[in-house]
């Protein structure tokens, strides 16, 4: 058993950590900014295969203590480079590094690339191709003070880049913080998800994604572990993989995605990226202002990512939406659990409803908040979904990319 590293954003790990023990891997340890899990090769192709709410699956070599690039060059030289990477390949070599005698990461990268290709080229006489490049097999070093790690990155692109979203529309929100905010209200495909303000459908698709139980993993054709010298039961392993969550997936759902948008391009990103992630049948797209919105009677979830307003002028004409969407969610969607995700506070108090949850979140560096607003008559008690109040705080264990 390796220790297997996912990354993830911050205050995304309470999510990811809840993805992980739901495929029935050990929570060894919650980060800031990933989970750590532990096994073998063909758990971290598992994860890459499932996971929604991170970036990285990150196996770990070796660990050892490195006060300089000499120290890093020795203690690579000797890892079994052989077993993993392919002489007539190519590799390339990433880092996050915070070390005094080290003022340039691109040093380590190279000192770390040229202990590799040195011992292959010494056991087999040539050493694979390498650049920049993160297709194809990629090494992650992680050193801080004199602590260095040394992982393979098998997933190579962050694992957000699903494949389905080709057109991105504007400001789109990342898959993992859309997994993330659709976990967070706690939607499973019961009821129904509607989704103003669509943009590029990143929410809706998501959502259709997770009700159905597909994985995630399924919409892409490459990983980095694809490209290292693994044994026959190993891609083996893979394929049966694979199969098995196509056998998985769900065909439909009893509930319904209504994704609407005031602006007709946006609506026609949505929907081919909702056909390029296949569950394009599965969402009803509209046309119109928010406030037309359809709202069936039967209840469920509703989710709005309105503006932030960056600069002044701006802010003070979204302060009308934020009132109006207030208005909207009291005149209209009585029977559901409505929430605002946006990154602006002041305008949020624009809603005028009391939030029953207030979820912190990033939007990349944007310090955000998921809003919750029960919109029923009396009260409603709420069932254990995580991210429950603003008092969680993010351990101090270690910052990864």
């Amino acid at each position: 058993m390796n220790p297997i590293l996912i990354t993830a954003p911050k205050r995304l790990t309470s999510f990811l950590a809840k993805e992980v023990a739901a495929l029935g891997y050990p929570v060894l340890a919650e980060q800031v900014t990933g989970v750590l899990t532990e096994g073998e090769i063909t758990d971290a192709m598992r994860l890459n295969l499932w996971i929604r709410t991170g970036h990285r699956v990150l196996y770990l070599l070796k660990s050892f203590a490195a006060e300089n690039a000499d120290d890093l060059y020795h203690n690579a030289v000797q890892l079994p480079w052989e077993e993993w990477i392919d002489v007539d390949g190519y590799v390339s070599v990433v880092s996050a590094v915070e070390n005094a005698t080290i003022r340039n990461s691109q040093f380590a990268n190279v000192r770390l690339k040229d202990a590799l290709c040195d011992r292959l080229h010494r056991l087999c006489g040539r050493r694979p191709d390498s650049g920049p490049d993160t297709n194809q097999a990629v090494i992650f070093l992680h050193w801080q003070g004199d602590a260095c790690s040394v992982y393979l990155d098998t997933s190579g692109q962050p694992l957000i880049r699903r494949g389905y979203r080709r057109i991105p529309w504007r400001a789109p929100m990342q898959e993992s913080l859309a997994a993330a905010v659709v976990m967070a209200t706690g939607w499973n495909g019961e009821g129904n998800f509607i989704n103003p303000m669509c943009g590029s459908g990143t929410l809706a698709i998501e959502a259709a994604l997770i009700a159905l139980g597909k994985a995630p993993g399924l919409l892409r054709s490459n990983f980095s572990f694809m490209h290292l010298c693994c044994t026959d039961e190993e891609a083996e392993a893979w394929k049966i993989m694979r199969a098995e969550a196509k056998r998985a997936a769900r065909k439909t759902f009893p509930g319904k995605i209504i994704a609407t948008d005031i602006s007709p391009q946006a609506i026609e990103a949505a929907q081919k990226n909702a056909a390029t992630a296949g569950v394009d049948h599965l969402i009803e797209f509209q046309v119109c202002d928010f406030r037309q919105t359809p709202v069936p009677g039967d209840g469920g979830v509703l989710v709005l990512n309105p503006e932030y307003g960056e600069r002044l002028g701006e802010e003070q004409e979204l302060q009308e939406t934020y009132r109006e969407i207030g208005d909207f969610f009291k005149q209209r969607c009585m029977g559901y659990r409505g929430y605002v995700f946006t990154g602006n506070p002041d305008l949020a108090k624009r809603i005028g409803l009391r939030a029953s949850r207030r979820i912190p979140m990033y939007n990349t560096t944007i310090d955000c908040r998921l809003l919750e607003y029960e919109l029923y008559e009396g009260s409603r008690k709420k069932k254990g979904i995580i991210g429950e109040t603003e008092d969680e705080t993010d351990s101090n264990i270690g910052t990864l990319p």
